[in-house]
């Protein structure tokens, strides 16, 4: 095994608390917030473009006044679960005086704040729930921002919808009970690693690349987003799921559906006719994949990523009062 490559790898969390907690130890006193220097080392920048990304995960506009529940940075607590949220707070945060304070919510969210918090998950905005107050962070980016390479093309997979996953939730155990070997195109199967429920549905585990080796690709919201909705957007595979109902840095609330990805309806009646449909019209299906390809390319630059972590939290400050 090639060490230098595995510890060079974007997502290895060994490399990523290292790199992480190596940031913690350069003095703040020599940090120097400059703008400018960053859109130059972006290639392309589009300024428009980055301020509608950063105007859709902030859409809180407004001056607002802090809860109790907000922390200075510096006391907000690295520990737990949490560990991973707090490192990727702190890769911004740390830019910014220590003594200003935040609302965050670390882990799933699926409510509503009170106030304007950092979240990594929130409900979809709706006419009827409108949802300014949650503010999306690229939180806990290592699991979750993981994207394809060199995938095989998608005429050479196999024709087949491929799933697999943890199945706790009530949701998650009735598509299970609904489509576990009822059909040879769909393959769905749970790698529950804790617990003895429904041991007939357990399959061996499935690594990322042994499940696109299928052209098409299941997505079912857990606590809150899927994370496979963000590598199979990214693959040669077709994305099937829901309209999601949470979303993420991916902003997922605005993937069209037809466009990005398959929409299937919410009770899953049509899962097997839209699989045959797309097995039988290729052409169709590359489409998808193409305009789901494009939209996860925004997300690869580092450095676009860089000048979005650091303008939703300049926005937070300001709007709060704080700078």
């Amino acid at each position: 095994m090639d060490i230098r490559r595995l510890l060079q790898t974007r997502n290895n969390r060994f490399f990523y608390y290292i790199r992480g907690f190596g940031r913690e130890l350069y003095p703040k006193s020599l940090l120097n917030l400059d703008y400018k220097k960053l859109e130059a080392r972006i290639q392309n920048f589009d300024e428009a473009a980055l301020n509608e990304r950063l105007d859709y995960y902030n859409q809180n506009t407004q001056h607002f006044l802090l809860g109790d529940e907000a922390k200075q940075l510096k006391d907000i607590p690295l520990k737990g679960s949490g560990s991973m949220y707090w490192l990727d707070l702190m890769e911004y945060a740390r830019y910014f005086p220590q003594d200003a304070r935040v609302a965050y919510l670390f882990l799933d969210v699926t409510h509503v704040p009170e106030t304007p918090t950092l979240v990594k998950s929130r409900p979809i905005s709706t006419p009827e729930q409108p949802n300014r107050q949650s503010v999306l962070y690229k939180f806990c980016k290592i699991r979750n921002f993981k994207f394809v390479e060199n995938d095989i093309p998608f005429r050479q997979k196999k024709n087949k919808l491929i799933w697999r996953g943890a199945v706790y939730q009530k949701h998650r155990i009735a598509f299970m009970e609904q489509f576990f070997g009822k059909s040879p195109i769909i393959d769905v199967g749970q790698h529950n690693k804790t617990g003895n429920r429904n041991q007939q549905w357990q399959m061996p585990f499935m690594t990322m690349a042994e499940q696109l080796q299928n052209k098409f690709v299941f997505s079912i919201e857990g606590n809150d987003v899927a994370t496979n909705t963000k590598w199979g957007l990214s693959s040669n595979s077709v994305l099937f799921m829901k309209r999601p109902k949470f979303e993420t840095w991916l902003m997922e609330g605005r993937l069209q559906p037809g466009t990005h990805y398959v929409e299937l309806k919410d009770d899953y009646s049509d899962m097997e006719e839209k699989v045959a449909y797309y097995i039988d019209h290729p052409d169709e299906a590359e489409e998808i994949i193409r305009h789901a390809n494009q939209w996860t390319d925004q997300f690869k630059d580092p450095k676009v990523e860089d000048w979005l972590g650091l303008k939703i939290l300049e926005r937070y400050f300001r709007n709060s009062g704080q700078l």
